[in-house]
């Protein structure tokens, strides 16, 4: 297929690199053109416009950083003119539901089909192929991205236009609230002289544990928050999903608290450790290193 990527970042990078290894014509476009270059190596052709990639392909993969730079770069910078009748776009960004929709209408208009296919699974997933799509949209068209998805993980088709962002925000929920479980109840046996990697043996094959527990407790135990994804980027998750909540009138408080608590830690200067850094503003409330 010819495939065009929006955005080569962390996910971007290793999401073209895999359909170019798949076989298939990739085109890619990034604001800051050297790290479209990248994929250059693996066969990829670089434009200097997403509109010039967006228009030599069937499929449009966007991978970009909000719900703004997304609409900005589809229909500010002509990107989606630029596409052929018939044209897919498979907008693989955590943007806001209701953001989705309009983008899919939009669209629409100018007979271009439209999925919203947010992932879970980080660069890790990415590389490796196994990231979790929620793909929302046409049933026909989450079809057609098959070979797509194929490339990048296990998808799945959770209804109409905007619900694959609403299941991303479920997703995020879950994520950054278990990061907070999990970091304060480390440090809690900390304080009271545990030894936090034997607290993390001791509780792992119980009703307790997690892929949380397992990937973003040994971060803490080892104190390693190079940013995989950032405390900014689950703060904005976190930011997305009260939106959605208030626009549909649903009250989420246990959201609220941990939206606060992202913030405070951005607040003092963590904005660039990786989410699993929520440890260190929840240590530094409590006088712990």
């Amino acid at each position: 297929m010819k495939i065009a990527v929006l955005g080569i970042g962390f996910m971007g990078f290793p999401m073209a690199r895999r359909l170019c290894e798949a076989g298939h014509e990739v085109h890619v476009w990034n604001r800051s053109r050297d790290k479209a270059e990248r994929v250059a190596a693996f066969g990829a052709t670089v434009h200097a416009s997403a509109a010039q990639a967006a228009g030599a392909a069937e499929v449009v993969v966007s991978m970009l950083e909000n719900g703004a730079v997304v609409e900005d770069v589809l229909f500010a910078q002509g990107a989606a003119r630029a596409m052929k009748p018939s044209t897919l776009v498979i907008d693989m960004a955590s943007i806001k539901p209701r953001e989705a929709r309009d983008h899919a209408a939009r669209l629409a208009d100018i007979g271009v089909a439209h999925l919203d296919a947010p992932v879970s699974g980080g660069t890790v997933g990415a590389e490796a192929g196994t990231l979790v799509i929620m793909a929302g949209g046409r049933p026909e068209d989450f079809e057609r991205a098959q070979p797509v998805f194929q490339v990048f993980g296990r998808a799945t088709h959770v209804g109409p236009h905007g619900t694959g962002q609403l299941t991303k925000l479920a997703n995020q929920m879950i994520v950054g609230i278990t990061i907070g479980a999990v970091a304060e109840s480390l440090l809690l046996c900390a304080r009271g002289g545990a030894d936090m990697a034997k607290v993390k043996e001791a509780i792992t094959g119980g009703f307790a544990d997690s892929r949380i527990l397992q990937v973003h407790g040994q971060r803490m135990v080892e104190r390693d928050f190079a940013p995989r994804a950032r405390m900014s980027v689950q703060l904005k998750d976190l930011r997305n999903a009260l939106a959605t909540a208030e626009e549909i009138g649903f009250d989420a408080p246990v959201t609220k608290l941990f939206e606060q608590l992202y913030a405070d830690g951005i607040e003092h200067g963590l904005t660039d450790l990786d989410h699993a850094g929520l440890f260190v503003e929840l240590a530094s409330r409590n006088g712990m290193q």
